[in-house]
């Protein structure tokens, strides 16, 4: 009767510890929602109003630090650290704001670690380490996860959630792919980020990095376009 009774408190405490941890990513999602409206203006962050009034960002952090997300559940885990990483991004900003770019703050993306998901880990080990290297063939990450640059897509005023992020992904990449400035077509000469260069092995799972652009750009690259790379621009996103 003894074991019955230990077992049975076991799941309860499974199943408890579960309901915990589904109620702090809902909220976590819908306090980021929230946020992101408040603060992000035409693909641009306002640090200024975030720098004036950090009590919402501070809120959201601190939840984050202590949620737990498994990787098995996909959508969760990408959502969740993709809007931890853009918060992050902000965050760092906003601690050494005013600044022009995240590159003028020494190891903003590789040296200094930040307590999220019940860990320490920096910005760079997010991009890397729990998303790319776990979901290797997911390459839209690189135009949903935003550096704080205006050389990055531009950063949504929503969060990303489980139920749509298939869908933001998708529509994040075809408008970063489709936008004049980010894709620079010249007659035959094609200029492009040096995200696809940075990140080529990326793109090429399905043929080469013009396959992946044309898979999701209305007006098609030409086949034997010149491609070249333009300077990745790391002013800061900041609304003005």
């Amino acid at each position: 009767m003894k074991t019955i009774k230990n077992i049975s408190l076991a799941i309860v405490l499974f199943l408890s510890t579960s309901v915990m941890f589904a109620q702090s990513t809902s909220e976590f999602f819908s306090k980021s929602e929230t946020f992101f409206k408040a603060n992000v203006k035409n693909g641009k962050v306002d640090y200024k109003r975030i720098k004036d009034n950090p009590d919402s960002l501070n809120e959201l952090l601190e939840m984050a630090s202590v949620i737990s997300v498994s990787k098995d559940a996909a959508s969760e885990y990408q959502s969740f650290w993709i809007n931890g990483y853009n918060l992050l991004v902000i965050d760092g900003i906003v601690r050494n704001y005013p600044i022009k770019s995240p590159l003028d703050k020494a190891g903003f993306f590789d040296g200094h670690k930040n307590d999220i998901g019940g860990t320490s880990i920096t910005l760079n080990d997010i991009e890397n380490k729990l998303l790319r290297k776990n979901f290797p063939k997911e390459a839209r990450f690189h135009f949903v996860l935003v550096c704080g640059g205006l050389g990055c897509p531009p950063i949504i005023n929503e969060a990303y959630t489980p139920s749509k992020l298939d869908t933001q992904l998708e529509a994040q990449t075809k408008l970063a792919l489709n936008d004049p400035k980010f894709i620079q077509v010249n007659k035959n000469k094609v200029k492009i980020s040096q995200i696809f260069e940075w990140y080529k092995g990326d793109f090429e799972h399905e043929g080469k990095v013009i396959d992946f652009i044309n898979k999701y750009k209305s007006e098609k690259l030409p086949e034997k376009a010149k491609v070249s790379y333009y300077p990745y621009d790391w002013t800061l996103n900041e609304v003005k």
